[in-house]
């Protein structure tokens, strides 16, 4: 997960919790020392675990309740030695506060400005043009020079281009694997490395081929029909990328109304 979703995460939840806490304040989970535990900050917290792959059990919730009477009891020791006073402590304690306030205005900024579905839907036919109707099964050899990559295209008509792979190739995640890529799209790829793809027939072997990484020397493999999941499938993920794209935009905007000195 982004750096940035994992503090608008924590802060939402931060945020649901205090409004649940203001709405059932006469439920108390425990009282430690005469404050009150409210029932809705271990809610939070089941809520957090359970977003983690936690499944709700009473032994879950035990452990949380637990936690939360070890967690007030260790923190009013901590105010009555006066730790949130010192500089590094009282930092923290901003820095957590001006999360909270970062997550409702996320929220807040979200709820105002939602995304249109039609926006969702043009971005799903331009994910389908972009990964076109076939999948490529493919292998490659990648050397430094054009020189060793004019060799290997020379070896591998008369090898097997999977023992070349092994003995030659640069590339550390595919050279074990005799240079295979697996099944993918030649979007997927750099412009040059893609391009070639989608020239080869299925058991050519392409010329070299140069990107920044160096030099390919490209086989396919095979080819099939590309089954593109369903709008309502990666709907969720495209609205994803579109909220992260409105707040970045906000966050600007923001940003160039700001004095920074």
């Amino acid at each position: 997960m982004p750096k940035i979703a994992r503090v608008v995460l924590f802060s939402s939840l931060l945020l649901a919790g205090a409004a649940a806490q203001a709405a059932d304040a006469d439920k108390t989970a425990a009282l430690v020392n005469g404050v009150a535990i409210p029932q809705s900050r271990i809610d939070l917290r089941l809520k957090a675990a359970e977003q983690q792959g936690q499944p709700d059990s009473p032994e879950l919730r035990k452990a949380l309740h637990q936690d939360l009477i070890n967690l007030e009891i260790i923190s009013q020791e901590a105010a009555k030695l006066g730790l949130e006073k010192q500089a590094e402590t009282a930092q923290q304690l901003e820095l957590a506060r001006q999360s909270v306030l970062a997550g409702a205005f996320v929220q807040d900024y979200l709820k105002n400005h939602p995304v249109d579905e039609a926006l969702l839907q043009q971005d799903y036919e331009t994910m389908k043009a972009r990964l076109g109707d076939k999948e490529y099964k493919v292998s490659h050899i990648l050397v430094p020079t054009e020189e060793e990559a004019k060799a290997v295209a020379k070896r591998v008509k008369k090898e097997s281009f999977a023992k070349v792979a092994k003995q030659k190739s640069q590339d550390p995640g595919s050279k074990d694997k005799g240079g295979d890529l697996g099944w993918t799209v030649p979007s997927n790829f750099v412009q040059p490395f893609g391009e070639a793809i989608g020239k080869l027939v299925k058991g050519q072997i392409s010329a070299p081929v140069q990107t920044q990484y160096g030099w390919h020397v490209i086989k396919l493999e095979d080819t099939r029909e590309l089954k593109v999941p369903a709008f309502d499938d990666v709907k969720p993920n495209l609205g994803k990328r579109r909220q992260q794209e409105v707040i970045q935009k906000a966050i600007s905007e923001l940003r160039s109304k700001a004095k920074v000195e």
